[in-house]
């Protein structure tokens, strides 16, 4: 049985939020979505998640959020990552931390889908090492499910390639984001593993990184303080739709999206 898994970037405060809720839900239809992961840890004005921004995101249609590096930003997120196995923060924090990096969740149909997810380590915060980590899940995982998708917050493109290329053949998926860049480097690696470095940025592209454009250069021209305020136009949903064999785990095809508002 095949399975179509949508993975979607970085949301970014209200115009993220706004069109996924207003997109989602039909494509998710048009295209005959099963499961949906969703990057949630810019959703709070572009940077964090609350409690209640979470919630709004799930009646979107996300069946998974993941976060980054910014998930401690709002610290009324801590009692969520506890409770809600449907929120994840990056696995390589340390064990003391809040919440979970790795779920195993169903599809309507019953397929099981585990779903973990990473920091990089460069140019980043610190952080345990994401490849012993990712190693160490995909082999609980492998007792579990098939279906396997990992995704890798992180800067460095070569971070994320190398992670793809060490877990080819063991999942069936690896996602990069945090850059808030789409990449089109799309593919389906030798082993089955699907692989893009980056599905991008779901907020507004008439921006740097979705944040106001003067105040960015503002920011590089005077290494002064500048407010970052997330920005408004061009809203675009990015992301990717993966489509997988649910007895195998390899992945069949795997096609960069961008849906305008």
């Amino acid at each position: 049985m095949e399975i179509r898994v949508f993975l979607i970037g970085d949301i970014v405060g209200k115009p993220g939020r706004t069109i996924l809720k207003n997109k989602l839900p039909d494509f998710i239809e048009a295209r005959r979505v099963d499961f949906v992961i969703a990057n949630g840890e810019n959703a709070a004005q572009g940077s964090g998640i609350t409690e209640n921004l979470f919630r709004e995101i799930i009646e979107s249609g996300v069946d998974c959020v993941t976060c980054g590096d910014h998930v401690w930003k709002r610290r009324e997120i801590l009692t969520v990552l506890e409770r809600d196995k449907r929120l994840l923060r990056p696995l390589n924090y340390p064990q003391e931390s809040v919440g979970r990096g790795v779920g195993i969740f169903e599809t309507h149909a019953g397929i099981r889908i585990g779903v973990l997810t990473l920091v990089g380590r460069i140019f980043m915060g610190p952080a345990d090492c994401p490849f012993r980590a990712a190693q160490r899940a995909v082999d609980a995982l492998k007792l579990e499910t098939p279906v396997r998708f990992v995704e890798i917050h992180a800067e460095a493109t070569s971070e994320k390639m190398a992670l793809a290329w060490k877990l080819n053949g063991h999942v069936s998926c690896v996602f990069g984001s945090h850059t808030h860049v789409p990449t089109a480097d799309e593919r389906v690696l030798s082993g089955g593993t699907a692989y893009i470095t980056d599905i991008g940025m779901t907020g507004p592209y008439d921006s740097v990184i979705g944040r106001d454009k003067e105040s960015v250069i503002y920011k590089f021209e005077t290494s002064m303080h500048a407010p970052f305020n997330v920005a408004t136009g061009d809203v675009r949903l990015s992301g990717a739709l993966v489509t997988v064999d649910s007895q195998t785990g390899k992945a069949l095809a795997i096609e960069r999206v961008m849906i305008f508002a």
